[in-house]
């Protein structure tokens, strides 16, 4: 029998590697994902710099800089209302994400975090960057998008979850 298969396996009818390969394509960028943003939230989170509301490195220092510059005045001037609040809010999300990403758990959930933490700074801080192409933040925001709409479904403990649900 020839054409697409769906995903679905008979327990005898082996998988080639190509098929087996397809499953995981996304698993080296979901840890790819998940240790830079575990990684990003515990840099702020133990910077002491980068929670200060004004200063060399700080959150409220660069929001200060970046505010007319940004595509949304106006959240940066929310942000700047509470300066380090915002920049725990960020560090914290950061963090969650990362892990739910590494673990897979609520995956899509997670991934939705990491789009919009990545929008926000993309329309922000790196709103300005010329060539945009330099500007991390919109490929972060680009390599977010097909775990929102994956998920994890391998390695994951939503898999696992999903799993116990079917028994």
């Amino acid at each position: 029998m020839h054409g697409y298969r769906g995903g679905s396996y008979g327990l005898d009818e082996p998988r080639s590697l190509r098929d087996r390969a397809g499953e995981y394509a996304l698993l080296p960028l979901r840890i790819f994902l998940g240790v830079t943003f575990v990684y990003a939230g515990l840099d702020k989170l133990t910077d002491s710099a980068f929670l200060s509301a004004s200063g060399t490195g700080s959150i409220g220092g660069m929001m200060n800089a970046v505010r007319d510059t940004s595509a949304i005045p106006g959240l940066v001037d929310l942000a700047l209302k509470s300066p380090e609040g915002f920049g725990y809010a960020i560090a914290i999300g950061e963090l969650l994400v990362g892990l739910g990403t590494l673990a897979g758990l609520w995956a899509r959930l997670a991934a939705l975090g990491g789009v919009l933490i990545s929008l926000s700074l993309w329309l922000t801080v790196s709103w300005r960057t010329e060539p945009y192409y330099y500007g991390n933040d919109l490929v972060y925001l680009m390599a977010w998008l097909p775990l929102l709409l994956a998920g994890a479904p391998y390695l994951s403990l939503d898999a696992l979850r999903g799993g116990r649900r079917r028994r």
